[in-house]
């Protein structure tokens, strides 16, 4: 039985891609948003609210990260409402948040009080 080897230097096709995805979450009210919306679907208002900035700020970090494919909508009448389900997406922020509760020092020392839980 061969087994496939493990690619030790990424293509660079996947590289770009996971440096674009990098890139747009560079900014930390779109980690925000995107955390926000992979525990439920919102609409801009109430993003805007739990993320305290602008709703017109808001509008433009959905639209980069709904062109990204990050981000679902759905439409009620003139409502618009926001998801994510994406299993890649919420290990990579999981695995994200809690490295920075332990360079920041708030996770607890043995490690199970993690506030950030997929």
């Amino acid at each position: 039985m061969s087994e496939t080897p493990v690619q030790v230097v990424p293509d660079e096709l996947h590289a770009r891609e996971v440096a674009d995805t990098f890139r747009l979450l560079s900014d930390p009210t779109r980690v925000r948003i995107l955390w926000a919306l992979l525990h439920g679907e919102l609409n801009v208002g109430t993003l805007a609210d739990l993320v305290d900035a602008n709703p017109t700020a808001v509008s433009q970090h959905l639209s980069k990260l709904r062109l990204a494919g990050l981000v679902q909508t759905r439409r009620e009448g003139t409502f618009v409402h926001y998801s994510a389900d994406d299993a890649h997406v919420r290990r990579l922020l999981t695995e994200a948040l809690s490295h920075a509760e332990h360079t920041t020092g708030t996770a607890s020392a043995d490690g199970h009080e993690h506030r950030y839980r997929s």
